[in-house]
């Protein structure tokens, strides 16, 4: 009877969280950058012998898996809007502890203190560390993704190249999504510099989600929940049978 409640308990607690999963996919469907969450039903552990078992959720500080799948790119015509091209090829960004981590986000924007960084606030990273923009007439991000500038009151013909975007490659390691939408390396490090990446200047690459899908998984974990509760509630009233049967008669 505990193995049923556990194994119901279990599988309930496991649909809660990848109902989260697709909600939040949902609600990001139309973030730039954005890659959708993979609900993981293995991440539910089940550990000892016998009765011993333990139902535990994603905490804050875990990470989840995502599809790699590459979005839609968007043409803007912005200079400092970048699309990464290719599906192993990430740009490197720093995370909020200050590590390496990695982003498909090309919506770039300066900071008033001159930091090159994405749409979500996160510094871009070059050949040695966060970029910074110094101030400039025009500016321009070629393919390989070399930045190069024309400072205020400098001549037009002679732009100069300030920096150029780390592009990472991450073929071949093990990597996982945060729950801030960013790639790391699992267990820490940082992935080798992609010499071929490309970037599309001009342009930024969509949401991966696919709603019509979404809503079909939605639906589908939602029945398998019920499905959960209701070998609860059976169990409850195997129980309460059970118990029935011990009472001695008045």
């Amino acid at each position: 009877m505990d193995k049923l409640v556990y194994t119901a308990a279990t599988g309930l607690r496991a649909h809660m969280a990848a109902q989260s999963a697709i909600a939040n996919n949902m609600a990001n469907a139309s973030t730039t950058g954005f890659r959708a969450d993979r609900v993981v039903f293995d991440r539910i552990d089940l550990k000892g012998g016998g009765q011993q078992f333990e139902a535990r959720a994603p905490t804050s500080e875990e990470v989840t898996d995502a599809d790699r799948a590459p979005g839609a790119i968007q043409t803007t015509g912005r200079p400092l809007d970048v699309a990464v091209t290719g599906a192993t090829a990430w740009l490197a960004v720093q995370a909020s502890d200050g590590s390496e981590a990695y982003t498909r986000r090309g919506d770039l924007e300066i900071a008033p203190s001159g930091v090159l960084q994405t749409g979500d606030g996160f510094p871009v990273m070059g050949s040695g560390g966060p970029i910074t923009i110094p101030p400039y007439d025009t500016l321009s991000i070629a393919g390989d993704g070399t930045i190069s500038i024309v400072p205020q009151g400098g001549d037009a013909n002679a732009p100069q190249v300030i920096d150029k975007l780390k592009l990472a490659d991450t073929k071949g390691s093990d990597t996982v999504k945060g729950l801030d939408n960013l790639l790391r390396v699992r267990g820490g490090g940082v992935l080798p510099e992609d010499l071929d990446a490309k970037v599309q200047g001009g342009a930024i690459e969509g949401s991966n989600v696919n709603m019509t899908q979404a809503l079909v998984d939605m639906i589908e974990n939602q029945r398998s929940y019920e499905v959960q509760a209701n070998m609860l509630k059976s169990a409850k009233d195997m129980d309460e049978s059970g118990a029935s049967l011990m009472r001695l008669p008045s």
